[in-house]
């Protein structure tokens, strides 16, 4: 049985469909405005994608993108 933990090709795809979310994208980059609190307010319990960023990123899906990647 894989740990629960453990990052699957699934979780990157789901992943790689929040980094192409338009709404997702803006919340990332701007930081305020409606589609940062609409990402902030369902990741966590509502959307698949979102929830597979975080598990692949380490952090939420609303939260920028460091400078370093």
């Amino acid at each position: 049985m894989a740990d629960k933990n453990e990052i699957t090709e699934q979780d990157r795809k789901l992943a790689q469909g929040c980094l192409e979310c338009s709404v997702c994208a803006a919340a990332r980059e701007k930081q305020g405005g409606f589609a940062f609190w609409f990402v902030k307010t369902i990741e966590g319990w509502l959307c698949p994608q979102c929830k597979a960023y975080e598990k692949v990123y380490g952090r939420k899906a609303h939260e920028p993108v460091p400078d370093d990647e």
